[in-house]
């Protein structure tokens, strides 16, 4: 049956009360406005095609720019199908806490709810917390699935089962100042070695100018870090061995880390993408590499004095070539244990159909569908100079950003540790990378033995 969500006056129910069971710890970071009123109903959404009606659907989002985009679209699809969605939204860091708790416990509740695969997914699927949406992606013809990126559904894919769908995207990319490297007649870096040379060219400290400046905390660098790996031919774990001691990763590791130390600004240990765009989008940074999802934070005039001269390039080649991150950041997937799983779904798929990627990419949510990207209407809202960069980017990218493990904040401590002992200036990198590769092996067997 083919449904039409064309919108009607359904009210959007929202609310910011902590979920059953999870204490008082935390509350609830913001409530997501809904839109009062939706255009009227046709015919096409009464009677019969609300096989849903009177059924509740509890969604739980992160403070996020796609729930932004979406919530207020909602209406539309309450309308449509008769089912009310009730709305909750939190941080990221306790959107993972409440997550877990309500599921540790068995809770009914979220049906639907917004997760980082790459951060929690293999532990919410391995311990049973998701339901499987094979049969639900491949049910519907108009819906088109295969139309989302093949890596994009890699990132939500665990044991060869589909635990989500993708909703943001993002990839490594490199951010420049043009008219700095103008200035100087320096080329665009294409390679490794020559953003190393044009970063160590503009760095004068004295001026408060610094070539470059990424994410140095040691857990947040690592997603980062990994492009750097990937391009140099290596990888966080191979054949299910930890493989951060190669010669591969630990010149990916070294190069990060000088680049960080000889070229970055002071206080780069506490930075995170926060810190790190903050400075750049300040105008004291020549180079960034950091992910394209992030951009307006150094193109927004509001956010950037410098907003104007950004510019954008493929991430810089190592020896295996350009291979940056390419991952689903965020995704929606279906609580297990939902009572609700047919409606869950009805939400998830009307949430992730091309109309609603299309409104959501417009407001600069970067998602996963071909067709969307493919579509001037779907790429007009990103900078002209990023949009060929995304394209390229997703093709030659790769699937993950972080050890894939149950205990990744463990794994990225890790690898992340490494990096830190270059920034400070440490000489013997391999021995940190060997003992930092055993410290690694232990988690992927501890995770093994779940």
């Amino acid at each position: 049956m083919k449904k039409k969500y064309i919108g009607a006056g359904a009210a959007l129910i929202v609310t910011a009360s902590i979920m059953a069971g999870c204490g008082g710890n935390s509350s609830p970071g913001a409530s997501s406005p809904a839109a009062s009123q939706a255009p009227a109903a046709s015919s096409a959404s009464s009677g019969t095609d609300k096989p849903f009606a009177g059924q509740t659907v509890t969604l739980v989002t992160a403070n996020h720019p796609w729930s932004d985009a979406i919530t207020p679209l909602l209406p539309e699809f309450e309308a449509a199908t008769g089912i009310k969605v009730k709305v909750e939204n939190y941080f990221e860091d306790q959107l993972t806490q409440k997550l877990t708790v309500q599921f540790t416990a068995g809770s009914e509740t979220p049906d639907v709810f917004m997760y980082r695969p790459l951060q929690d997914g293999q532990l919410f699927f391995k311990n049973g917390w998701v339901a499987p949406l094979d049969d639900y992606a491949h049910k519907d013809a108009e819906y088109d699935f295969a139309d989302i990126s093949a890596s994009a559904v890699n990132t939500t894919t665990i044991d060869g089962k589909l635990a989500g769908i993708p909703i943001i995207t993002e990839r490594g990319v490199l951010y420049y100042r043009k008219d700095l490297l103008e200035q100087a007649n320096i080329p665009v870096p294409k390679t490794m070695d020559e953003l190393v040379e044009a970063a160590k060219k503009l760095h004068n400290p004295s001026a408060e100018m610094y070539g470059f400046v990424a994410r140095g905390q040691r857990s947040p660098l690592v997603t980062q870090l990994a492009s750097y790996i990937f391009s140099e031919g290596g990888d966080y774990i191979t054949d299910g061995k930890a493989s951060i001691n190669t010669p591969e990763a630990v010149k990916a590791m070294t190069t990060y880390g000088n680049l960080l130390k000889d070229s970055g600004p002071p206080g780069v240990l506490n930075m995170s993408w926060p810190q790190a765009f903050g400075i750049f989008a300040q105008g004291k940074v020549a180079f960034l590499t950091d992910a394209d999802s992030l951009y307006t934070n150094a193109t927004d005039p509001e956010k950037s004095t410098i907003s104007d001269k950004v510019g954008f390039a493929l991430f810089p080649a190592g020896a295996a070539g350009s291979r940056p991150v390419n991952v689903t950041a965020w995704a929606l997937s279906i609580n297990e244990r939902s009572k609700n799983k047919d409606a869950a779904w009805e939400l998830i798929q009307w949430a992730t159909n091309k109309e609603n990627v299309l409104k959501a990419q417009q407001k600069g949510n970067p998602g996963a569908r071909t067709s969307v990207w493919d579509n001037p209407e779907g790429s007009k809202s990103f900078p002209e100079e990023l949009v060929p960069i995304i394209k390229e980017s997703m093709q030659n990218g790769v699937g993950h950003d972080r050890p894939v493990v149950v205990s990744v904040g463990e794994a990225r401590d890790a690898v992340g540790e490494v990096v830190m002992k270059v920034i400070t200036g440490e000489t013997d990198v391999q021995g940190a990378a060997d003992k930092a590769n055993a410290n690694l092996q232990a988690i992927i067997d501890k995770d093994s033995r779940r």
